[in-house]
């Protein structure tokens, strides 16, 4: 079995939001903020990266 102690948690991603510039932390250990959102979109298309939680919800919104 794996001890979680030999793999130390990462900080958060810094990131900007693909579409508006807006800046936040991606947290990979699935205790993201956006793991909390009702709509999944598929994962970013080569290029292009995370949305914030306001461009997200717009997206969704669509």
């Amino acid at each position: 079995m794996t001890n979680p102690k030999d793999f130390p948690l990462q900080p958060p991603r810094r990131l900007a939001c693909s579409r508006c510039g807006t800046e936040f932390g991606c947290d990979l250990s699935s205790t993201c903020w956006c793991a909390e959102e009702v709509a999944r979109l598929p994962m970013p298309v080569e290029g292009d990266d995370c949305l914030c939680r306001e461009c997200l919800r717009k997206a969704a919104a669509k």
